[in-house]
């Protein structure tokens, strides 16, 4: 798979761009609803993807090595599902040729994150529900 293809496969749901905290004693990751300061909170793209490493030190660049060390990536990240050969969702652009039907099927975190520069601590903000398999959504 080329790179633009991989790049292609992102769902738009910018559920990888929420904060995360680690426990220092247990290593159990902690999911918030605060996005990065470069999530487009409207389309859930990012707003300098180009220099998004650059910009933020701990940017993770999804890739088919990464995958698998990415516990906390949902189980509807198309990713993840083409990395274990499963079929993309009804609603991926790919299927449907829209990017809005993810936002429109609620699997976004359009209307629901907030900016971390909207916020004074990420720590109020910690989800406390997952699907079976410990994933957000």
């Amino acid at each position: 798979m080329t790179d633009n293809e991989w790049e292609s496969l992102c769902d738009g749901c910018g559920k990888c761009c929420l904060h995360k905290l680690e426990d220092i004693d247990t290593g159990e990751i902690s999911i918030s609803n605060v996005s990065c300061m470069y999530l487009d909170q409207n389309t859930c793209a990012c707003t300098d993807y180009k220099n998004r490493q650059k910009n933020i030190s701990d940017c993770i660049k999804l890739s088919p090595e990464t995958i698998e060390e990415l516990s906390w990536l949902p189980d509807t990240c198309s990713y993840r599902l083409v990395f274990n050969n499963d079929d993309l969702p009804v609603w991926h652009h790919l299927i449907t040729g829209d990017k809005n039907t993810i936002h429109e099927e609620g699997m976004s975190v359009k209307n629901y994150s907030v900016n971390e520069k909207d916020i004074k601590d990420v720590n109020e903000y910690i989800l406390d529900w997952f699907n079976n398999n410990g994933s957000l959504f």
